[in-house]
Protein backbone atom coordinates (compact mmCIF):
# COMPACT_ATOMS: atom_id res chain seq x y z
CA UNK A 1 0.00 0.00 0.00
CA UNK A 2 1.45 3.55 -1.03
CA UNK A 3 2.12 6.14 1.60
CA UNK A 4 -1.40 8.05 -0.04
CA UNK A 5 -3.83 5.39 0.53
CA UNK A 6 -1.96 4.54 4.01
CA UNK A 7 -3.13 8.11 4.86
CA UNK A 8 -6.36 8.37 3.34
CA UNK A 9 -8.02 7.41 6.55
CA UNK A 10 -6.51 10.52 8.31
CA UNK A 11 -7.81 12.62 5.24
CA UNK A 12 -10.87 13.48 6.79
CA UNK A 13 -9.82 13.96 10.95
CA UNK A 14 -7.61 16.47 8.92
CA UNK A 15 -10.29 18.51 7.50
CA UNK A 16 -12.15 19.02 10.36
CA UNK A 17 -9.40 19.72 12.31
CA UNK A 18 -8.34 22.16 9.77
CA UNK A 19 -11.99 24.03 9.37
CA UNK A 20 -11.96 24.08 13.67
CA UNK A 21 -8.60 26.14 13.69
CA UNK A 22 -9.95 28.38 10.16
CA UNK A 23 -13.30 28.57 12.48
CA UNK A 24 -10.74 29.96 15.41
CA UNK A 25 -8.94 32.34 13.65
CA UNK A 26 -12.23 33.94 12.10
CA UNK A 27 -13.83 34.01 15.56
CA UNK A 28 -10.58 35.56 17.36
CA UNK A 29 -7.96 36.92 14.58
CA UNK A 30 -9.65 40.45 14.44
CA UNK A 31 -10.66 41.00 18.57
CA UNK A 32 -7.08 40.11 18.92
CA UNK A 33 -5.40 42.61 16.10
CA UNK A 34 -7.67 45.36 17.45
CA UNK A 35 -6.75 45.16 21.12
CA UNK A 36 -2.86 44.43 20.01
CA UNK A 37 -3.26 47.72 18.32
CA UNK A 38 -4.69 49.26 20.99
CA UNK A 39 -2.21 48.19 23.36
CA UNK A 40 1.06 49.06 21.34
CA UNK A 41 -0.67 52.57 20.92
CA UNK A 42 -1.56 53.27 24.41
CA UNK A 43 2.15 51.47 25.68
CA UNK A 44 4.06 53.41 23.21
CA UNK A 45 2.39 56.94 23.78
CA UNK A 46 2.61 56.50 27.39
CA UNK A 47 6.34 56.18 27.05
CA UNK A 48 6.83 59.21 25.30
CA UNK A 49 4.37 60.94 27.92
CA UNK A 50 6.56 59.74 30.95
CA UNK A 51 9.57 60.54 28.98
CA UNK A 52 11.00 57.32 28.86
CA UNK A 53 10.55 56.15 24.93
CA UNK A 54 13.43 54.90 23.02
CA UNK A 55 12.04 56.63 20.15
CA UNK A 56 11.84 59.84 22.16
CA UNK A 57 15.32 61.25 20.72
CA UNK A 58 14.25 59.95 17.25
CA UNK A 59 10.73 62.14 17.07
CA UNK A 60 12.99 64.94 18.72
CA UNK A 61 15.71 64.82 16.06
CA UNK A 62 13.24 64.67 13.27
CA UNK A 63 10.49 67.36 14.28
CA UNK A 64 13.30 69.76 14.81
CA UNK A 65 10.72 73.09 14.69
CA UNK A 66 8.86 72.27 17.77
CA UNK A 67 10.55 71.98 21.29
CA UNK A 68 11.06 68.12 22.04
CA UNK A 69 10.06 68.42 25.61
CA UNK A 70 6.52 69.65 24.20
CA UNK A 71 6.59 67.73 20.92
CA UNK A 72 7.49 64.30 22.37
CA UNK A 73 4.79 64.30 25.18
CA UNK A 74 2.00 65.70 23.22
CA UNK A 75 2.60 62.56 20.21
CA UNK A 76 2.58 60.20 22.82
CA UNK A 77 -1.06 61.74 24.48
CA UNK A 78 -2.21 61.62 20.64
CA UNK A 79 -0.86 57.99 20.22
CA UNK A 80 -2.84 56.82 23.68
CA UNK A 81 -5.92 58.41 22.44
CA UNK A 82 -5.71 56.11 19.45
CA UNK A 83 -4.92 53.38 21.49
CA UNK A 84 -7.92 54.20 23.55
CA UNK A 85 -10.19 54.79 20.40
CA UNK A 86 -8.91 51.69 18.76
CA UNK A 87 -10.41 49.40 21.50
CA UNK A 88 -13.13 50.93 21.81
CA UNK A 89 -15.44 49.89 19.36
CA UNK A 90 -17.90 53.33 18.98
CA UNK A 91 -14.53 55.45 18.64
CA UNK A 92 -12.73 53.38 15.66
CA UNK A 93 -13.41 55.70 12.89
CA UNK A 94 -12.25 58.04 15.70
CA UNK A 95 -8.83 56.48 16.17
CA UNK A 96 -8.01 55.68 12.52
CA UNK A 97 -8.39 59.12 11.53
CA UNK A 98 -6.03 60.01 14.51
CA UNK A 99 -3.71 56.79 13.28
CA UNK A 100 -4.04 58.35 9.30
CA UNK A 101 -3.31 61.54 11.11
CA UNK A 102 -0.25 60.46 12.87
CA UNK A 103 1.28 57.81 10.43
CA UNK A 104 2.97 59.68 7.79
CA UNK A 105 4.98 61.74 10.08
CA UNK A 106 6.65 58.07 11.60
CA UNK A 107 8.24 58.15 8.02
CA UNK A 108 9.74 61.12 8.20
CA UNK A 109 13.27 60.00 9.78
CA UNK A 110 13.60 58.03 6.39
CA UNK A 111 13.65 61.26 4.08
CA UNK A 112 14.84 63.38 7.30
CA UNK A 113 17.39 61.66 8.61
CA UNK A 114 18.44 58.50 6.29
CA UNK A 115 22.03 58.29 8.04
CA UNK A 116 19.81 57.27 10.89
CA UNK A 117 17.56 54.80 9.25
CA UNK A 118 19.92 53.03 6.55
CA UNK A 119 23.24 51.47 7.40
CA UNK A 120 22.90 51.10 3.43
CA UNK A 121 20.43 53.05 1.46
CA UNK A 122 18.27 52.01 0.49
CA UNK A 123 18.12 48.41 1.43
CA UNK A 124 20.33 48.24 4.87
CA UNK A 125 17.89 49.65 7.54
CA UNK A 126 19.30 50.18 11.36
CA UNK A 127 17.45 49.05 14.16
CA UNK A 128 15.53 53.07 13.72
CA UNK A 129 15.00 52.34 9.62
CA UNK A 130 13.52 48.85 11.33
CA UNK A 131 11.09 50.04 14.03
CA UNK A 132 10.04 52.80 11.23
CA UNK A 133 9.54 49.70 8.69
CA UNK A 134 7.23 47.87 10.71
CA UNK A 135 4.34 51.02 10.79
CA UNK A 136 3.48 49.37 7.34
CA UNK A 137 2.28 46.11 8.97
CA UNK A 138 0.58 48.50 11.55
CA UNK A 139 -1.01 50.90 8.68
CA UNK A 140 -2.07 46.97 7.16
CA UNK A 141 -3.87 46.32 11.02
CA UNK A 142 -5.85 49.71 11.13
CA UNK A 143 -6.92 48.99 7.94
CA UNK A 144 -8.45 45.56 8.44
CA UNK A 145 -9.92 47.04 12.05
CA UNK A 146 -11.21 50.41 9.87
CA UNK A 147 -12.62 47.90 7.38
CA UNK A 148 -15.19 46.39 10.04
CA UNK A 149 -16.97 49.75 11.19
CA UNK A 150 -19.71 49.51 9.16
CA UNK A 151 -20.70 46.41 10.67
CA UNK A 152 -21.15 48.00 14.04
CA UNK A 153 -23.66 50.25 12.41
Amino acid sequence: MSLPEQLEPYRDRFETIDQEIAAWMDRWSLPILQFGLGVVFIWFGALKVFGVSPAGDLVAATVYVVPPELFVPVLGVWEVLIGICLLYKPLIRVGILLLALQMPGTFLPLVLLPDVAFVTFPHALTVEGQYIIKNLVIIGAALVVGSTVREQD
